[in-house]
């Protein structure tokens, strides 16, 4: 089973996209917040999406947790992450967010309400439920317009 390093799982957004994705994936908890003494053993405290080490801290933490994908949460994580996804691919890792020429551009909204439907989005493909999206220009976590062509980036 494919695994998948997750950032900011300490949050609702968080804990609702590990539980979506359990049934698929081997889950990686992460979080830059605080980890209460009782859940140390079920989370891995990472840096802050700023921090000048973030990108290497979390390229050596999926490589030790062999770890396929890594879906940053934060929108400044994202951003980091975005500029050094060359590294994570040469890896075999792919980084789950928009590309760094796209990212600032992308309409985002912080903590959906648990009743919209979430998608992650693959190379066209939600990971979710398997549907694919021929208009997705990204991957990364997002809801998709009735339509389903518009799409919205969703972070903590």
């Amino acid at each position: 089973m494919e695994k998948i390093l997750i950032t900011y799982a300490t949050r609702p957004l968080g804990l609702r996209i590990a539980k979506l994705l359990s049934a698929s994936f081997e889950i990686e908890k992460t979080t830059s917040d605080e980890i209460p003494s009782v859940l140390r053993s079920a989370y891995t405290a990472i840096p802050r999406g700023q921090n000048p080490t973030y990108a290497h801290e979390l390229l050596k933490l999926a490589l030790d947790k062999t770890c396929q994908y890594i879906l940053p949460l934060g929108k400044e994580e994202a951003f980091t992450l975005a500029e050094t996804s060359l590294l994570f691919e040469e890896y075999g890792i792919q980084v789950l967010c928009p590309p760094k020429e796209l990212l600032a551009a992308i309409d985002c909204l912080s903590d959906p309400p648990a009743d919209l439907r979430l998608n992650l989005l693959r190379d066209k493909k939600d990971m979710i439920s398997g549907e694919v999206f021929a208009d997705s220009e990204w991957n990364g976590l997002c809801i998709v317009s009735d339509s389903g062509d518009d799409f919205v980036l969703v972070t903590v």
